[in-house]
């Protein structure tokens, strides 16, 4: 019965997540509890709780994290210098006299800004608020309409540069190198956050495309649900441009630099906040107060994402003083399907996770416990990061529980209602899920580019 104690401590900080309590002190006070009544029993050793100072020092002397607030800043910024709605009004002007043409305009709008900002909830309440009431307004089909939204608000979680890969790359660095060594590689390989970004293009841009394939298939099937219309305003290419050149600009800056290999992933974020703060103070929307605001939101999702990170870095330190890796270890040998079963396991369990917790708990909780046993099973660490990635990214969509869906609920008209956003997304759920499909039936899909730039 003790060997199962790791499993109960997994169900446990689930329930309480359910419950609504703080994510960070769930999954500290619930490795807590176990290890007093662990020490109380004997069976726990309490001294390996003085690790947990060295992690703490690990994670705050860890150059590749230095990225997370670099890149939030660079977000909240754009978010605050009204990037979004400028490119929206010039794709709009661009697209919205074709059929399904606004559908375009908002998948290409929530690309740029998923490689300019990276975070999920800011772009799909922001496409939420700007984008719905015209579609709407033009007699889009709502469900078109809303799931479109939710689906590109998502696309920041597998395109470069995201937070959700930063995260990730980290993580999975530490698992690589822990699965080495477990083998008895002792010089191990390593991946960096870098290779996560660059294997994460060409499956972030074939999503975006089979995005665009659907609008184009079901609004010629259906020319009601996304009609053309006629708008008299005449907007010239130099205003596009202008709209345009200041994110593409910023994206060549960030992922450029990567792919180069003239600046870490780091330094990249570095050139993206100062980048940003260009932008704003040339759109004339960089005031006093609105740095203020930037600055305080940015240490307010910062703040989460770290103590997150700490809660999970003592869960799984306690985790692992019951035992759990070497329980994980025995069940996926044990398994049905080898290699593949496990797999297949990891990636269900992940995606109904994804139901309940967000990628960042997900990321710091899961992945550290099975990531090295499925790195030893000789899976890619690159392609198991953007399988993961995808995966994520597909749960957030997923009724009734999807992030993104309650991201648009909270912004959305009344009259559009649950049921309709979810039948919504339902085809892009499809969609993500023959992405993840093509990449496990043809791992080139995410290697190749990594292999080519890498060598």
């Amino acid at each position: 019965m003790i060997e199962f104690i790791p499993l109960f401590m997994f169900i446990i900080v689930c329930l309480v997540l359910m419950l609504g309590y703080p994510v960070a002190f769930s999954l500290a006070g619930t490795a807590l509890i176990f290890a007093f009544i662990g020490a109380t029993a004997n069976v726990f050793d309490p001294s390996l709780l003085g690790a947990f100072p060295s992690r703490i020092f690990g994670v705050m002397t860890n150059v590749t994290l230095i990225a997370v607030p670099l890149f939030v800043f660079m977000g909240v910024m754009l978010e605050k210098s009204r990037l979004a709605e400028d490119l929206l009004d010039s794709m709009a002007a661009l697209f919205g006299r074709r059929r399904g043409g606004l559908g375009y305009a908002v998948v290409i709008v929530g690309m740029l800004l998923a490689a300019s900002t990276g975070i999920v909830g800011a772009t799909v309440v922001t496409m939420g608020l700007m984008s719905l009431p015209t579609m709407l307004k033009h007699k889009y089909n709502p469900a078109l309409a809303t799931g479109t939204i939710c689906a590109t608000g998502t696309l920041g979680q597998i395109i470069p540069p995201s937070i959700a890969l930063v995260l990730l790359g980290d993580i999975l660095s530490t698992a690589y190198q822990q699965a080495q060594i477990n083998q008895g590689i002792f010089s191990p390989k390593t991946i960096s956050v870098g290779d996560l970004f660059v294997g994460a293009l060409v499956p972030g841009m074939i999503l975006v495309a089979l995005y665009l394939l659907y609008i184009f298939i079901y609004s010629s099937i259906k020319p009601t649900v996304a009609p053309a219309y006629e708008d008299n305003k005449n907007v010239s290419a130099i205003h596009i441009l202008s709209n345009l050149l200041p994110p593409l600009a910023l994206i060549f800056l960030v992922l450029g630099s990567i792919l180069a290999g003239a600046a870490t992933p780091t330094e990249a974020a570095a050139v993206g906040a100062l980048g940003a703060t260009t932008i704003a103070l040339c759109k004339q929307q960089l005031t006093l107060s609105r740095l203020r605001e930037v600055v305080r939101e940015t240490l307010k999702i910062t703040s989460m994402v770290f103590m997150i990170l700490l809660g999970a870095t003592l869960f799984s330190l306690v985790f692992r003083g019951y035992g759990g890796d070497e329980l994980v270890q025995s069940l996926f040998v044990d398994m049905p399907g080898g290699r593949v079963g496990a797999l297949l396991v990891v990636m269900a369990v992940i995606f109904l996770l994804g139901f309940i917790l967000d990628f960042i708990e997900i990321t710091f909780v899961v992945v550290p416990i099975v990531g090295p046993i499925l790195l030893a099973m000789g899976f890619d660490p690159i392609w198991l990061g953007i399988m993961i990635a995808v995966n994520l990214q597909t749960s957030f969509l997923t009724p009734p529980f999807g992030f993104a869906l309650f991201y648009l609920r909270g912004v959305a008209p009344k009259e559009i209602s649950t049921a309709t956003i979810y039948r919504g997304v339902a085809p892009f759920i499809l969609i993500q899920l023959f992405l993840l499909f093509l990449m496990a039936r043809w791992p080139t899909i995410v290697t190749w580019l990594p292999e080519q730039i890498y060598n």
